[in-house]
């Protein structure tokens, strides 16, 4: 059964447009108060943190009012980073935590996003039965049986020690300069603390939220900035976080951007090399290849699966494994949390570049990244193309030429009637042509 109003990463939108509404919110609310505590045995409650957006305010009050309607305490956190609510949600025993945020888009968005008691994104079982009962009425429970609503002080303070702790007990970042660009987000108050606390040296860009700047030129999305400034300020380092803190991107000495790719490969390569040890790195149908191959060199498998960090987090507990991500900067370290936290990952990289003794553009040289290109192929409606044979024969072909040191992927958009084509391989030459021939077959076979 398809969903209704779920996506890949819970409900998004355009503020004021449904279902991104107040109404909409409450019953929301309602529903997944009387759901989610029906799938935990840990006590009624739900947490709600929100990110930086002027709109947060009206969801948080709508979300809060339907969810004590349906019997259920509520912790509200304030604003606080997406993988930050997944943690408090697991240490303060909840039996959900909800997320109001848009994540990297502009503000003009918002979206919820939802963990279940364990810290993860809820099953599409629970989504469908969300959805159901959307289309109930709305029952108010009776006074003696209505939640109850508190405001938690110290959640910010909780998070920055969790942050810390992900390192080795008493780790110090003296003698690190870094450049902090926190997107105006939800990560404004936290991150600054995490780094300065363990002794770095931090410059911050972008922590000054106004209910309409957040993901504004700056974070992850628009790395000019911060790239430029790490060059500035002669910093070791730049971390650039999306609005919700749950990717991160980052800026070596040279002002050149790492990726998420680079990110997980820098990470993988240090735990091989610990004992701690890498028994396996999930990737995406979108992760390099330069990946891939630089894994398969120092002996660590690596999965693809489909984008979105659902489906990584399904590929690692499936092989039992600890690390994943994909190049937006949506890395896992599923040892540390339960969802993509853009501070921990920081950390990770940065705790290969102290140890190792090298430069962040000195661990990124050991992956080759290879030119991937990509043509968007705008279809009158959404059509399927996997049994289409002059499709597939121009796919034969361009993987053909670019040999075993090169790919081909077309993924159909899930959300817009459109065919993504997008080839990689060493040569960008062969790439763009590889790529421009496929995009035209598909165009005249679809179009």
């Amino acid at each position: 059964m398809g969903k209704k109003y779920f996506g890949t990463d819970g409900i998004r939108g355009t503020v004021g447009e449904y279902p991104i509404t107040a109404d909409f919110m409450l019953k929301l609310g309602w529903a997944a108060g009387k759901v989610l505590t029906q799938h935990t045995k840990v006590k009624n409650r739900v947490l709600i943190g929100k990110d930086t957006r002027v709109s947060g305010y009206m969801f948080e009050s709508a979300l809060e009012a339907g969810l004590i309607a349906a019997g259920v305490d509520v912790d509200m956190l304030g604003p606080m980073p997406t993988p930050a609510i997944a943690y408090l949600t697991r240490a303060f025993r909840a039996s959900a935590g909800i997320v109001i945020s848009a994540s990297h888009n502009p503000v003009e968005d918002n979206g919820i996003k939802f963990f279940s008691a364990d810290g993860y994104k809820l099953p599409d079982e629970i989504e469908l039965e969300i959805e159901a009962l959307m289309d109930q009425p709305l029952v108010t429970n009776g006074s003696f049986s209505l939640g109850k609503a508190r405001r938690i002080s110290d959640a910010t303070g909780r998070y920055i020690e969790f942050c810390k702790g992900s390192l080795p007990a008493g780790y110090s970042l003296a003698g690190l300069r870094i450049v902090l660009d926190c997107a105006n987000g939800a990560t404004y108050n936290a991150a600054p603390k995490v780094f300065k606390e363990l002794g770095a040296e931090v410059v911050t860009m972008a922590n000054m939220p106004n209910g309409f700047n957040i993901n504004e030129k700056c974070g992850s999305t628009h790395m000019d900035a911060i790239c430029a400034k790490v060059v500035e300020e002669k910093a070791d380092l730049g971390i650039a976080l999306d609005g919700d803190g749950d990717r991160v991107l980052l800026v070596d000495a040279n002002g050149d951007i790492v990726d998420g790719d680079e990110i997980v490969y820098i990470i993988a390569r240090y735990r091989h090399q610990s004992a701690r040890g890498c028994n396996g790195v999930a990737g995406t149908q979108m992760s390099n290849l330069g990946l891939e191959l630089a894994l398969g060199d120092l002996g660590i498998p690596f999965q693809r699966t489909k984008v979105g960090d659902r489906y990584v987090v399904e590929a690692l507990k499936e092989n039992g494994w600890i690390l994943g991500g994909e190049a937006s900067g949506h890395i896992l370290c599923s040892d540390l949390n339960t969802t993509g936290d853009g501070l921990v990952s920081a950390l990770q990289v940065i705790l290969a570049l102290c140890e190792s003794g090298k430069s962040l553009s000195e661990l990124k040289a050991g992956m080759q990244k290879f030119p991937q290109t990509m043509i968007n192929v705008r279809l009158p409606v959404k059509v399927a193309i996997d049994d289409n044979k002059a499709i597939n024969s121009a796919v034969a072909a361009a993987e053909e030429a670019l040999g075993n040191r090169g790919r081909v992927l077309l993924r159909p958009s899930g959300t817009e009637p459109l065919i993504r084509v997008m080839v990689e391989g060493e040569d960008q030459d062969l790439v763009r042509q590889q790529v421009e021939a496929i995009a035209k077959i598909v165009e005249q076979q679809v179009g």
